[in-house]
């Protein structure tokens, strides 16, 4: 019995109208990425464990996919037995495991399983650059275009291979840049027609300061990772997360005006100025808010607002100052669009010390649910073949080649039906063919159409039908 075929959880199949979808948003974006100043560069599929693992938290982690050093790893004859010393840990999960026992098991691991999936296209990024340091002009400004894997569950928004859509600027510290990706945020969405996103900021200088003012300097990770749940599990569930992680009663009801923190973008500044007043860090992070707010009052958004968001953190290790998230307008049932952030040194992990970056994402496969959603796709997107030519016979598909030829050198989308008429059976499936592809034109070149060198052209829509020119063929269709 022949195997039902089918794809794995998380992953999908795309049509011709989905691609040409797909491709309408990789184009706005990269013509924006492009105006901007970005260049573009690719980066493998799958990177050795070591250069991912430990670079996105826990939970990261454990999202990577591992790829087996060989393809036929479990029959080969040398197939490596796991320690005895390691059979026990079968039965604890990662976060039970000492760190004597996580460093004996990845060693053990990296013998099985030496690559990995990239889980986003950051860390590449910051390898790529480290690897090509002597080739790259600082500071460098890439955009980068590929899929990404994660193990996570799948749901709507939310799948296993997608596509992210980076933009970086690394070798540079200035706070212009963080102005300049929140324009090319706004400048991509205005493009998309996409209007009233919310670009939400934070600083990870403030969420430390928070966290030092708590007595929670050494819990850094698990404070952040928590307090980014609170619009999706509550301020309740974050509080015994928090509880569970180690973190004080006392240091939690500190927190208490940050889960009340409302107004605009000045007001909640002054009000995190009171609660961070003996955090020099703390400090820190609001004096770049107040920079960045500043310079994006004076040049004005398009269609985005830029929005305070104190709980944003994102969960990402490698984040040291702006970070930002991106969600779909007013209504719209989506998760972030987009997000990103500044990390000083991310490419020290790689041995190159002092190199400052900062960069953003679009969610791809997000943004489309959006579009879909609304509305938003123009019916040019849509559009394919333009004229079909109904094919007679031998003679008449020659001739009809010849001007299909010469619509293709003036860039009109024309086709020939391969197969020629022996009924009037096979003239209705070729008229059906172009209906159902949504041809809204017909070429009939016949017996008399030869005769007088001339075409019918047939418009599907409104069944009216006149004898041309190859000339004004060619016009009518352009």
């Amino acid at each position: 019995m022949a195997q039902k075929p089918s794809i794995p959880k998380g992953t999908r199949d795309f049509n011709s109208e989905t691609v040409a979808k797909r491709n309408y948003i990789f184009d706005t974006i990269k013509s924006q990425f492009q105006v901007y100043g970005f260049q573009p560069i690719e980066t493998p599929s799958f990177e050795n464990s070591e250069t991912l693992m430990g670079k996105y938290g826990d939970e990261g982690d454990r999202l990577i996919f591992k790829v087996l050093n060989t393809g036929n790893f479990l029959f080969e004859k040398n197939t490596i037995e796991m320690p005895e010393s390691l059979n026990a840990l079968r039965i604890k999960s990662l976060d039970d495991l000492s760190n004597s026992e996580k460093i004996e098991l990845n060693k053990f691991s990296s013998r099985i399983s030496g690559k990995a999936l990239r889980y986003d296209l950051t860390v590449p990024f910051a390898r790529y650059v480290v690897q090509h340091q002597n080739e790259i002009e600082f500071p460098f400004k890439r955009y980068q275009i590929q899929p990404v894997w994660r193990a996570d569950r799948p749901q709507k928004g939310r799948f296993r291979e997608f596509y992210q859509c980076d933009a970086d600027v690394i070798g540079s510290t200035s706070l212009f840049q963080e102005v300049e990706f929140i324009q090319l945020y706004d400048a991509v969405f205005s493009a998309l027609n996409l209007k009233g996103t919310t670009i939400k900021i934070n600083n990870r200088k403030i969420l430390s300061g928070i966290a030092e003012v708590i007595g929670a300097q050494d819990k850094l990770i698990d404070f952040t990772v928590a307090l980014d749940k609170l619009d999706k599990i509550g301020e309740e569930k974050v509080r015994e997360e928090m509880l569970g992680k180690g973190i004080s009663q006392d240091g939690i009801d500190k927190l208490q005006p940050l889960f009340t923190l409302s107004g605009d973008f000045g007001s909640q500044i002054e009000s995190l100025k009171s609660i961070l007043s003996t955090s020099e860090v703390g400090i820190k992070g609001i004096e770049e808010l107040e920079f960045i707010n500043t310079a994006i009052s004076s040049l004005e958004l398009k269609t985005a607002k830029l929005q305070l968001d104190v709980t944003l953190a994102r969960g990402l290790n490698y984040y040291t100052g702006a970070i930002f998230e991106v969600s779909a307008p007013e209504g719209v049932s989506m998760g972030s669009i987009g997000g990103g952030g500044r990390y000083d040194d991310l490419t020290g992990i790689f041995g190159l010390k002092n190199m400052s970056g900062v960069g953003i994402s679009f969610g791809l496969d997000r943004i489309y649910l959006v579009l879909e959603e609304l509305n938003l796709f123009p019916e040019s997107v849509k559009e394919n073949t333009k004229v079909l030519f109904i094919n007679f016979g031998e003679e008449e598909a020659m001739s009809s080649l010849k001007a299909v030829t010469a619509l293709r050198n003036e860039g009109i989308k024309a086709e020939l039906y391969p197969d020629w008429i022996t009924s009037g059976k096979q003239m209705k499936k070729q008229m059906n063919y172009a209906n159902k592809r949504e041809i809204p034109f017909v070429v009939l070149v016949g017996e008399e159409e030869l005769k007088s060198n001339s075409f019918t052209l047939k418009n599907m829509a409104s069944g009216e039908q006149e004898a041309v020119s190859l000339n004004d063929l060619i016009s009518k269709l352009k």
